[in-house]
C-alpha cells in the first residue's frame, strides 16, 4: 500500500477547544484511515510550524484524496500538507533512470551564447 505523511496545524480556535477539553485526535484519525482500508503507522504531536504529523498507509490515491478532504472539511485545521513516501529502492531506481536522461536547464548555452 502507498505510504503518506500528513503534517497539520490546528486553528487557534481548535487549539483552544483542545486545551479546554483534551481529546486524543489520533484515535479519530485512525478511525478514518481504517474506514478507507488503511493503517496508521505513527501519529505524533510536535512543536514548530505544525502541531502534529502522522504516517499511514491507504490503498490508493483515491483513498488519500478522500481522507485529506474529510479531515479538512470541519475547518479545524489551519495548515495541512500531505506527502507520498516511498522506499529507498524506488529512489535508487529513479536515480538510475535519471542518469540515462538529458535535460537542458535554463542556463545552458542556448540561453546564454
Amino acid at each position: 500500500m502507498p505510504t503518506y505523511k500528513t503534517q497539520f496545524a490546528y486553528t487557534n480556535e481548535a487549539a483552544a477547544a483542545l486545551v479546554k477539553e483534551p481529546e486524543d485526535r489520533s484515535a479519530v484519525f485512525r478511525e478514518q484511515v481504517e474506514k478507507l482500508g488503511g493503517e496508521v503507522l505513527a501519529f505524533y504531536h510536535c512543536i514548530g510550524k505544525y502541531d502534529g504529523v502522522t504516517i499511514y498507509e491507504v490503498p490508493d490515491q483515491v483513498a488519500v484524496e478522500a481522507l485529506v478532504l474529510a479531515i479538512r472539511a470541519p475547518g479545524h485545521l489551519d495548515e495541512l500538507e500531505t506527502t507520498e513516501l516511498h522506499e529507498v529502492e524506488v529512489a535508487m531506481e529513479g536515480m538510475r533512470k535519471a542518469s540515462q536522461q538529458a535535460y537542458r536547464g535554463p542556463l545552458s548555452e542556448r540561453w546564454h551564447p
